[in-house]
């Protein structure tokens, strides 16, 4: 105690023994705090001490209050505040020095923490002196709170083996800069793991550095199966607070599990589709062990003969023939002879052949004859065959029916052999069709009749097919001269044509032949006179003309005022309700006959008469 406080004693020493002596009945005092009050890292804390004094008479005037901490891990105590009626002070030289403050107002004390450390999880003591009530005390356990950081998980790198009898260590989970000491809880797909023998080993280490704050470091080790390779493994956090607990959950992590080959499948990796020849095939072999395993690839009719893959996994062929059809098959290098693991598949190569016609090449036929010629191609799938001719479509399937040949049906067949079901296989052979025969004239008429006007020039056309190659004559009438004006041929047609000058009537025929026969045409040609040599034009005539086609329209307006006279007369009647009739059987000079003929003339004639022979009588 210090001297200024000893002789404060002294002076109260006298008080004291006058209120002792006041009293007749003693005073008690007592004493109310929590059991506990819990703060975070770097916040304030608050302790509230209640007191009251049980008394028959009265309470006593003076108190004194003092403030304690208890040293850690010793029932020692050291004060931190005294203070009564006339002071407050808060000790020096201790942890509390300038980060404490207590409030009085003679019910409750009140202290205050500042800046709460570590080091203040301890319990603090309040104590009440109340003279000749006595005195008391009350504990309250100051808990501080620090958040630890978040965890930090991390999965081993290298393979774990379903076929290792212990536990493998698989992930290690670490928190740091907690308090109190938080816990770490494993977790694999959603669901906890506790420490089961043999099975699931759960390894806690715990560190606390100079300051105060918790580490936690868990490793798990976990016997895995093959199920496992998709597995996530998590870790929790649990670490209090004021009032609660919380947890925060890690990053999830996978680790690689390895397991033997147990399944394998071979199949056709290119092309799409059927295979056909001359491609390039790629078979690709894949087993369910990890890490994958490379493999062997044999066939089944060459099992002792291991076929080169380029990859360990695939095997190509290139290109493919219709002798690489049949069953493969592979294996995992490490089968230890284990034959049953193994993968296969039938591979079947497909072809068609070249097309083969018959007849070959060409054939000669007479016309009229008939011919069959067939197209056949080799394959390992259904074909369709098509025949073709000038690239018109002309027949289906593999034989064709030429019947009853004539010129046109001569020239080259193609027929187009496919594969439906893989369109990249086609093939295609063909054959000249030579039709050979007498001349045929081309045109239906055999004779033609012509008319041209004496004077002018006609020209005749005359065409012929044929094979061998007709050749073409002419012979004319009357001593016609004629010109040929065109003459053209090719392998089987010959076209001529001449110019004949038309003087009169005369016939020209056009003779076609060759070594297999002749045929003829006739042309008859009747000249007609000119009429600019009978009748030259002249203004004269033309007006002639004109005249003639007025008069007949005057004619015919005559008539039309006529027939309306007569209509009016009532001669005529008006639909069937006229009352007149008009018979044959009589005729008057009024009847009037108009009639209208033609002629091969180039003039029309208008003929105007009465029945009695009588000219008209103008109306």
């Amino acid at each position: 105690m210090s001297p200024l406080h000893l002789q404060k004693t002294l002076l109260l020493l006298p008080l004291l023994f006058l209120t002792l002596l006041h009293h007749s009945a003693w005073a008690k005092v007592e004493v109310q705090v929590e059991e506990s009050v819990e703060a975070y890292l770097g916040d304030s804390a608050q302790i509230t001490c209640l007191y009251n004094f049980t008394d028959v008479e009265s309470e006593p005037r003076l108190v004194m209050i003092q403030w304690f901490v208890r040293v850690s891990g010793s029932s020692s105590r050291i004060r931190i505040f005294y203070g009564d009626g006339d002071q407050q002070i808060v000790d020096n030289n201790t942890d509390y020095s300038g980060r404490i403050e207590v409030t009085s107002d003679g019910r409750e004390s009140k202290l205050s923490i500042q800046d709460v450390r570590l080091q203040d999880e301890r319990e603090f003591l309040c104590q009440i002196n109340g003279l000749s009530a006595g005195n008391a005390e009350g504990r309250t356990h100051l808990r501080v709170f620090a958040t630890p950081e978040a965890p930090l998980i991390e999965g081993v790198s290298s393979g774990i083996s379903v076929t290792n009898e212990l536990p493998s260590k698989v992930a290690s989970c670490e928190t740091r800069n907690g308090f109190p000491k938080p816990n770490i809880t494993w977790y694999r797909n959603g669901s906890p793991l506790n420490s089961e023998p043999g099975h699931v080993n759960v390894l806690i280490l715990v560190t606390r550095d100079s300051s105060g704050f918790f580490s936690v470091q868990s490793t798990l080790e976990y016997k895995v199966l093959k199920e496992d390779k998709d597995s996530q493994f998590t870790c929790e956090l649990s670490f209090f607070v004021p009032g609660a607990i919380r947890t925060a959950e890690s990053s999830s992590v996978n680790v690689t599990v390895h397991y033997p080959t147990t399944m394998v499948e071979l199949w056709k990796d290119s092309p799409q589709g059927l295979v056909k020849e001359g491609e390039t095939v790629e078979l690709r072999c894949q087993g369910d062990g990890n890490p994958p395993q490379p493999f062997t690839f044999s066939r089944e009719q060459e099992l002792d003969v291991d076929l080169e893959s380029s990859h360990g996994d695939v095997l190509t062929l290139s290109p493919v023939s219709r002798k690489d059809s049949g069953i493969y098959q592979c294996r995992p290098l490490d089968s230890e002879g284990n034959s049953d693991v193994k993968g296969e598949m039938q591979l079947t190569v497909h072809y068609l052949d070249p097309a083969v016609v018959v007849p070959k090449e060409s054939e000669v036929m007479l016309r009229g004859e008939e011919l069959t010629a067939t197209c056949n191609a080799l394959s390992s799938l259904k074909t369709s065959t098509v025949w073709y001719k000038d690239g018109k479509h002309v027949g289906t399937g593999n034989t064709l029916h030429l019947k009853d040949a004539t010129y046109q049906t001569t020239g080259e067949y193609i027929c187009e052999v496919t594969v439906p079901s893989l369109p990249a296989l086609h093939t295609s052979g063909s054959v000249n069709i030579i039709v050979q025969g007498g001349p045929q004239l081309v045109g239906s008429d055999q004779d033609v009749q012509l008319e041209e006007a004496a004077g002018r020039t006609v020209n005749l056309s005359c065409e012929a097919r044929g094979r061998p190659l007709p050749s073409l004559s002419w012979s004319l009438s009357s001593s016609q001269s004629y010109q040929e004006v065109v003459s053209r041929s090719n392998d089987h047609e010959a076209l001529s044509v001449v110019s004949v000058l038309v003087t009169a009537d005369f016939s020209a025929v056009c003779n076609a032949s060759n070594d297999l026969g002749t045929e003829s045409k006739t042309f008859s040609i009747r000249a007609i006179p000119r009429l600019t040599s009978a009748t030259p034009f002249s203004p004269e005539g033309s007006g002639i003309i004109i005249v003639v086609i007025i008069l007949s329209l005057l004619l015919l307006a005559i008539l039309g005022s006529v027939l309306y006279f007569l209509h009016k007369k009532g001669k005529i009647p008006c639909g069937r309700s006229g009352k007149q009739e008009i018979t044959k059987e009589k005729t008057t000079k009024d009847d009037i006959v108009v009639e209208m003929k033609s002629t091969t003339k180039t003039e029309d004639t208008v003929l105007l008469k009465a029945v009695n022979g009588d000219k008209p009588n103008d109306q």
